[in-house]
């Protein structure tokens, strides 16, 4: 069993920024292909980006490529989102996720955290 803890989101102006963190509570944290989604009010959830399990690399939507960036620490079971040049089409409730494969479905990652809001102000 994995538990994911979502923290960092916030209030911000547009081409502001923020970092989101998500500390996951196992001991097998390297194990696990780690992703962000988020969900916007009425919508679906959508993947946002994901790495893999040691690699420093990330894969990011098309929507937020070049503004986000996705990095995981395993000394401390945490990943990170750094999010730049925010716009107020990225307000929505942002999930971390854990699971085996790395992919852009949400059905495929086991784990979920709670979520954390950002809202984005224009």
């Amino acid at each position: 069993q994995v538990q994911l803890v979502d923290s960092g989101g916030g209030l911000v102006q547009a081409g502001g920024s923020l970092r989101l963190s998500c500390a996951a509570s196992t001991r097998s944290f390297s194990r696990y292909v780690m992703a962000w989604f988020r969900q916007a009010p009425g919508k679906d959830r959508e993947f946002v980006a994901h790495i893999g399990r040691n690699d420093g690399s990330g894969y990011y939507a098309e929507s937020v490529k070049g503004r986000f960036t996705i990095a995981r620490d395993n000394a401390k079971n945490t990943i990170y989102l750094q999010m730049n040049s925010l716009k107020p089409e990225d307000t929505a409730v942002y999930y971390c996720a854990a699971g085996g494969i790395a992919t852009t479905s949400a059905r495929t990652y086991n784990y979920w955290g709670q979520g954390t809001q950002v809202t984005v102000s224009s």
